[in-house]
């Protein structure tokens, strides 16, 4: 059973993690394994904030 996030947490993470991203990409591209990383996790994230929204 998967437990979901209270909206208002799942809001807050996506917010950090677009930041990370951001930040990543400025001083490693946008090309680097590590910004890939965050807009992958980022994208589960955002798919997940989806899903809520449109119940």
């Amino acid at each position: 059973m998967k437990i979901e996030l209270p909206i208002y947490k799942l809001e807050a993470e996506i917010s950090l993690l677009r930041m990370e991203m951001i930040s990543t990409a400025e001083h490693k591209g946008i090309e680097h394994p590590e910004t890939i990383k965050c807009s992958q996790a980022l994208d589960v994230l955002l798919n997940r904030y989806q899903k809520i929204k449109c119940r």
